[in-house]
């Protein structure tokens, strides 16, 4: 084992469980979060100054990243209320954030949001909106991995100790019969966490086999020479799971209601704008990553096969939160948890029926 592989196995060995560094925006190697100053807007000004949004620098999260630039529909809902908008590397760290009143609202995958819920019994926060489905996929170093049935002993990357795509990666582990610890992540399969801004250097310098990334991490290591070997898609009904939906904090979200609800409809027209114009949706992608501290924009070969794994829908797939949250148990990451509460709903559907779209479900766990 290198020494740089051994230091990543240390790290995870030391890291608190389901807290883990952050990183601010795609190729940044930046230790903290993402933080841009307040946005101020012009326009009638809703029930408070200012709203504080978080994100990733992923194309899994584009939604808010094309909604929240200058100009942006997410910004133009927003009318005269100004918004401050974090970048974080992965779910956990939002979760510590939306749990410090760092942030009141946050694009976030399916994992973290079961871990929030659970860690306060349900008081800290509700999902809100789905943005976006897919975009998750494993791949490896064809030179060191022949295939899905060549995984023992080799060393996979996820981005964040409990973040969507380490659960997943646990899972279908265990699913195949390997034994990792999901703390330290040594086993059969060694699973180390690294940042989704460095993961492509880990790869590149030899210090992993593999990863289980979402885009555009995923594209960015198959133009470096890996291969995909399974689409977690493939793992899912019709092809579709959520590895993105919105939260916000439940205080946030019965003080301010309409703020709320404008980010939503902000969604909403985000990502029909961007089903509608997927060209363009790539090209102000593009920019507004490179505009991100430390980031810089990605070349066609990453940027078109990562914009066509992801799906962008405001339906945020309930049924498959319930087994995400079966498989963060199975992974050893979460005691067994109530779900009933977890969703509301209610504006979003109030702004699809506006927008003369159907309803969409909370899988019987909306609150009452």
């Amino acid at each position: 084992m290198t020494t740089a592989r051994r230091s990543l196995l240390t790290a995870a060995v030391l890291a608190p469980l389901l807290i883990g560094a952050t990183a601010c925006g795609y190729g940044s190697n930046s230790s903290d979060e993402g933080r841009k100053t307040s946005q101020e807007r012009t326009g009638e000004k809703l029930s408070t100054d200012n709203v504080n949004i978080g994100y990733f620098a992923n194309i899994t999260h584009a939604t808010a990243v094309i909604g929240l630039q200058d100009g942006g529909l997410i910004a133009q809902e927003l009318g005269g209320t100004g918004f401050t908008p974090s970048v974080f590397n992965a779910g956990p760290s939002a979760i510590e954030a939306l749990n410090g009143d760092s942030i009141d609202v946050t694009f976030i995958g399916p994992n973290p949001a079961i871990n929030g819920w659970a860690q306060s019994g349900g008081r800290n926060l509700r999902i809100v909106s789905g943005a976006a489905s897919g975009g998750a996929s494993l791949v490896v170093n064809p030179d060191r991995v022949s295939g899905l049935d060549d995984l023992a002993g080799k060393t996979l990357a996820t981005p964040q100790l409990g973040n969507t795509q380490d659960v997943a990666l646990l899972s279908y582990l265990a699913d195949q019969g390997f034994e990792v610890d999901a703390g330290t992540g040594a086993g059969d399969v060694d699973v180390v966490r690294v940042p989704n801004a460095e993961i492509p250097a880990a790869f590149e310098g030899g210090d992993i086999d593999g990863a289980w990334v979402p885009e555009p991490t995923a594209a960015r290591l198959v133009a470096q020479g890996a291969v995909e070997i399974l689409d977690e898609g493939e793992l899912w009904e019709n092809g579709q799971y959520v590895v993105t939906h919105v939260i916000a904090s439940q205080s946030f979200l019965e003080e301010h209601p309409d703020v709320v609800e404008a980010i939503i409809r902000g969604v909403v027209r985000t990502n029909a704008w961007i089903n509608e114009h997927p060209e363009e949706a790539r090209e102000q992608f593009n920019t507004a990553i490179a505009a991100l501290p430390g980031g810089s924009e990605l070349p066609p070969e990453v940027l078109d096969p990562a914009f066509d794994h992801v799906e962008f829908l405001n339906d945020p797939l309930a049924d498959s939160l319930r087994v995400s949250a079966e498989s963060t148990v199975n992974a050893g990451l979460l005691d067994e948890v109530d779900l009933n509460g977890i969703y509301d709903l209610s504006l979003l559907n109030k702004v699809l029926a506006e927008e003369g779209q159907d309803p969409v479900s909370d899988g019987g766990l909306g609150v009452e």
